[in-house]
């Protein structure tokens, strides 16, 4: 998504909780496509550190034009199962943590009277699977959050809207293999498992979400908000 949206031309602030592997790909993005990066240190449960992380961002490139909500934690665990910690962990991350960054940016957007939204949520956010009851819930409460947002800022030229993947070829996809793994399943039973549900028959990958998300930072996408878009290969 950073590589999408400096194709584009955006100036970037990376943040997250391993500063030293942003770096890495913050001078990577700059490289590739003659933009300006910056990285700051950020955990999203913290609201202390988002606000700090957000004032450093303004002081470097100024009031922000658009969002990307990315951070996000996957456990699995029943309704029985699931403990509060790992519950309260969960919403702290998908859900808490993205109502925190877009607190720290729609001032300055409402007073630009533009700017673009997109949060990061899931397939089940849309629909209900087993066993994940605390990450369905936090992606059922980050759509709530983006159609809410929508409604409130759609007569200000700020477009609010979540980017719904299905299993995506990233480290959260593969944390998931191997869960299934240590359950007694072999790689190739797993990956089946998972793509059973995709009807495509292949994982979504990064750079269809990356699409996705700069066409919902463009200009072309100014009547589009308030929408959970499903990138889950024909999964209804």
């Amino acid at each position: 998504m950073a590589l999408e949206l400096a194709r584009l031309g955006a100036n970037l602030t990376l943040m997250g909780r391993d500063v030293a592997r942003l770096d890495a790909h913050a001078e990577a993005v700059a490289q590739a496509h003659g933009v300006e990066t910056a990285v700051v240190h950020c955990d999203v449960t913290n609201p202390a550190l988002v606000v700090d992380a957000f004032r450093i961002a303004r002081e470097t490139f100024g009031a922000p034009y658009v969002l990307v909500n990315n951070a996000g934690q996957a456990e699995a665990g029943s309704l029985t199962a699931t403990t509060l910690e790992q519950w309260n962990r969960l919403l702290a991350v998908n859900l808490t943590g993205a109502f925190l960054c877009m607190q720290q940016v729609v001032p300055a957007m409402v007073a630009a009277r533009a700017g673009r939204i997109v949060n990061i949520a899931s397939i089940s956010g849309l629909k209900a699977y087993q066993h994940v009851v605390a990450y369905t819930a936090s992606k059922h409460g980050l759509i709530g959050l983006t159609r809410a947002a929508a409604a409130e800022t759609a007569k200000l030229g700020i477009t609010v809207n979540a980017v719904c993947p299905a299993y995506t070829e990233t480290d959260m996809a593969e944390i998931a293999v191997r869960n299934l793994m240590e359950a007694g399943k072999s790689r190739d039973d797993a990956l089946k498992m998972m793509l059973r549900v995709i009807p495509r028959g292949t994982l979504i990958t990064p750079q269809e979400v990356a699409a996705t998300v700069g066409w919902l930072c463009s200009s072309e996408a100014a009547a589009i908000s308030g929408q959970a878009i499903a990138l889950a290969g024909g999964e209804p």
